[in-house]
């Protein structure tokens, strides 16, 4: 059981990561009303922001505000820029936070139907996803958009290793 000590800036207590098709309907769906259930303010995408508002600075708002983050890392996860650059965030934010010393933010990865190994080693989905990613940036003519890609996917890289040494739960079969 994680218990999460009062914050004066934290506006939630939890903010959800995940790739919706996989995992929204269902799995964090539910994970959404246990949370609600213990009483913890739970940051999720389509309920916390309004049609109309720019996604982005939400999002980091939300993520700078919440003393902690469940990754939900599914099949798709690593498919979508969005997510990847929503973990990167997660993590940047938190080894900030952590160098100005006892932050107390959380972050909890979950391996839904996803192997930790294959996360951390980008292989199966995560790889597939990766390599998508990479032909993307290849193919680009630009040479400044090519060497953004390719900044950005060393960073997603590095966030996918990153966020599968921590110590998550395995969510098979549930």
């Amino acid at each position: 059981m994680v218990i999460l000590t009062e914050a004066s800036s934290s506006n939630f207590d939890v903010f959800l990561s995940f790739r919706g098709v996989d995992t929204r309907l269902g799995f964090v769906d539910h994970l959404h009303n246990a949370l609600l259930d213990a009483n913890l303010n739970t940051f999720l995408d389509d309920a916390e922001i309004d049609n109309g508002d720019d996604l982005r600075p939400e999002l980091e708002r939300a993520i700078k505000a919440s003393r902690a983050s469940i990754i939900v890392l599914s099949t798709n996860y690593a498919s979508s820029t969005w997510c990847l650059d929503e973990l990167v965030l997660i993590l940047t934010v938190v080894m900030i936070l952590e160098q100005r010393l006892a932050s107390g933010q959380l972050v909890i990865p979950i391996f839904y139907h996803v192997e930790p190994t294959h996360v951390k080693k980008q292989e199966g989905s995560f790889g597939v996803a990766m390599a998508e990613h990479r032909h993307k940036m290849q193919a680009e003519a630009n040479a400044a958009k090519k060497s953004k890609w390719a900044k950005k996917i060393d960073r997603w890289s590095n966030a996918l290793t990153q966020v599968a040494q921590l110590k998550g739960k395995d969510a098979k079969g549930r």
